[in-house]
């Protein structure tokens, strides 16, 4: 908090040129070197990736005051290459698209490059794709220049459909020429998304330990959260419980435990049990009562359903008192019980039987002339209410309950085998 409250104090009293930025007038904020004022910008946004969330507020005021110097400046301030280099990145940082399509208008004496300006126009303007090419060959010619690390940043963001490789390539460009930066953060986040997205395990997992450790307070960290869970649940085998640790171990315990939480139910709900309950166990042994240490409780119980410790995990889940769940965590416990209910119970004759269709009128539903067993029309795994209300709220809420009624009709099946046997 301190360090925080200290960044704001030393971004209320920015100076541009020597003039602090709150109480400079208009017209001396006119006579500052557009080049001097997107130094200020970036320091802003660099901080707020950094976990000044605070400078928000100064980025938007920064970035209106930039166009508005950028708009009403002589044509003769372009003849500085550092105040060209600075309106073609105030327009890829956030900037209005508008503005630089006024300033290449303007443009009589060729100081901007007439390609950048174009490119770009087409990739503000939603076409990107149409000059990824040309983007890709101004990234590298331009490398090492001011506006290098930007132009590889965007030029991997329209490549990402076409070449995926090819935008890591670029990404790796941008955040190894702009380390710290707010260029080096979308760079990687962006990074993370494609490898887990392609399946590239071992990648996504070294691009995931860079980001955690070097933006970990990021706004934009959450995006980040849930790319690693989707890692993490959709190859756990291939990752290892010390991949998972190695990867957050720089996270403070709150973040951690909360990644924990979310890989738990996920797990759970994706029938991934070991998973579900490893994590489950780490989560509780970071403590945080009431709400997360009960959550995993929940989560650990939802993964053991389906074993042979299904009373243990029907009771542990009974221990979480429920105002400390959310109404999806209530309706994820409820379906559970009511399927563990279902498992446990000891069938009757009559479930060995085929039971009579039940005819549905036409014009109920989509297909006219389904039918339905009493059984399942009358009985369904969950109170039929909280089952829409739950579906309504969370997805994931009706996967859970498909893959429980899945696995009560193979229950189902191997029993009426064992009864044509006798």
């Amino acid at each position: 908090m301190a360090l925080a409250r200290l960044r704001s104090a030393l971004l209320v009293g920015l100076v541009l040129g020597g003039i602090p930025v709150h109480s400079a007038s208009a017209e001396e904020r006119n006579d500052l070197a557009p080049y001097a004022m997107l130094r200020s910008l970036q320091f802003v946004q660099d901080s707020v990736v950094n976990g000044d969330h605070s400078a928000g507020e100064m980025q938007r005021f920064m970035l209106g005051t930039i166009d508005q110097r950028l708009r009403t400046a002589d044509p003769s301030v372009f003849e500085d290459p550092r105040n060209v280099d600075a309106a073609l990145i105030y327009a890829m940082s956030g900037g209005n698209p508008a503005t630089l399509e006024y300033l290449a208008s303007r443009d009589l004496s060729g100081q901007f490059d007439n390609r950048v300006a174009d490119a770009l126009r087409k990739y503000l303007g939603g076409k990107g794709t149409l000059a990824s090419n040309t983007l890709n060959e101004l990234a590298t010619e331009y490398r090492d220049q001011k506006i290098g690390p930007y132009l590889a940043l965007v030029s991997g963001n329209v490549l990402v459909q076409k070449d995926p490789k090819a935008a890591l390539s670029a990404y790796d460009w941008a955040r190894l020429t702009a380390p710290g930066t707010i260029i080096e953060e979308a760079a990687l986040r962006r990074s993370v998304a494609i490898t887990v997205d392609g399946n590239m395990v071992p990648q996504a997992l070294s691009y995931s330990r860079k980001y955690a450790r070097r933006f970990l307070h990021s706004p934009y960290a959450s995006q980040f959260a849930d790319f690693f869970v989707q890692l993490v649940v959709a190859h756990f085998g291939e990752i290892t419980e010390d991949d998972i640790d190695g990867a957050l171990e720089a996270m403070d315990i709150d973040r951690r435990r909360e990644i924990f939480l979310r890989i738990a139910r996920s797990a759970a709900i994706a029938g991934k049990t070991e998973l579900a309950r490893m994590i489950s166990a780490k989560a509780e042994a970071l403590g945080g009562r009431p709400t997360p240490e009960a959550l995993a409780r929940l989560y650990g119980g939802l993964a053991g359903v389906p074993t042979k410790d299904i009373t243990s995990a029907v009771q542990a889940m009974d221990t979480v008192a429920e105002e400390t769940l959310t109404p999806r965590d209530r309706a994820l416990r409820q379906a559970a019980k009511a399927i563990a209910e279902q498992v446990v119970s000891r069938p009757s004759v009559d479930s060995f039987a085929q039971d009579d269709p039940v005819k549905v009128p036409q014009g109920t539903d989509t297909q006219t002339n389904a039918s339905l067993t009493r059984d399942q029309a009358q009985a369904p795994a969950a109170p039929e209410q909280s089952d829409e209300a739950a579906a309504a709220i969370d997805p994931a809420f009706r996967t859970y309950v498909d893959t429980g009624r899945k696995r009560l009709d193979a229950v189902d099946a191997l029993l009426k085998d064992e009864g044509l046997s006798q």
